[in-house]
């Protein structure tokens, strides 16, 4: 597998008037292109501002994000613009958040072309990669309905196509089954492991092992720190 990600020593202060807070400390991480990573750790330990960075959401203090797109082209991430950053994640990232983010008044469909809305021009037509968007994520059926009608589980899956529809190098899941029962938790990961073994890269932050156990590597962090890489014998 070829190098998707590189962060090189990356660290994350928060200062205020009178405390400076390390979120994150010295994080070195390569994550290669089609690998499906889970970030464990207790609350507070850093993996939502890592997973924030990842996305360019947040900015490092320190360190270096290398970044290799689908072309070869390779960029720091961390010295680039804000315009060039807003470019970046509308044409390489796809984001799935624990609670949905689902736009009330629109569509499941206009929901899923939320996902289109900065990529410009589109291979094969809009309509076509929404509908198998869709499809991947068994959710076609309830195109015209609205979010409320959905159950939760519905949702996420809504919110999954979403985040594919645009065929994005990375795919950031942030807890996506803190808020579902275990039965949609588990359709969600079957979701998430049949997309990585279609060639998606996915980086998801989850407190559950069980649904970290399904990746195939898992990444610790402490207190800011990371404190373990290891691949998962699937």
């Amino acid at each position: 597998m070829t190098s998707l990600i590189e962060l090189q020593n990356i660290t994350r202060l928060y200062r205020s008037d009178e405390v400076e807070t390390t979120a994150l400390h010295n994080i070195s991480l390569h994550i290669k292109r089609g690998e499906f990573v889970a970030i464990m750790g207790p609350s507070g330990c850093g993996k939502s501002t890592l997973l924030n960075i990842l996305g360019t959401i947040d900015r490092p203090t320190s360190g270096a994000y290398l970044f290799t797109d689908s072309t070869g082209a390779q960029q720091d991430l961390a010295r680039m613009n804000e315009v060039k950053l807003a470019r970046h994640r509308a044409r390489h990232l796809g984001f799935i958040f624990q609670s949905f983010n689902l736009v009330d008044d629109l569509t499941i469909y206009e929901n899923i072309e939320l996902g289109l809305l900065y990529r410009g021009g589109v291979k094969g037509g809009r309509r076509a990669v929404i509908e198998a968007a869709m499809d991947k994520v068994g959710i076609a059926h309830r195109a015209r309905h609205f979010p409320h009608q959905l159950s939760g589980g519905q949702q996420q899956r809504a919110a999954i196509a979403r985040a594919i529809v645009g065929s994005p190098d990375l795919i950031l899941a942030d807890e996506p089954t803190g808020n579902l029962d275990t039965e949609n938790g588990a359709q969600v990961m079957q979701i998430l492991q049949t997309l990585n073994q279609g060639g998606a890269t996915i980086i998801m932050v989850t407190h559950s092992q069980s649904h970290a156990d399904q990746a195939s590597r898992q990444v610790d962090i402490l207190d800011g720190q990371l404190v373990a890489s290891v691949a998962q014998v699937l």
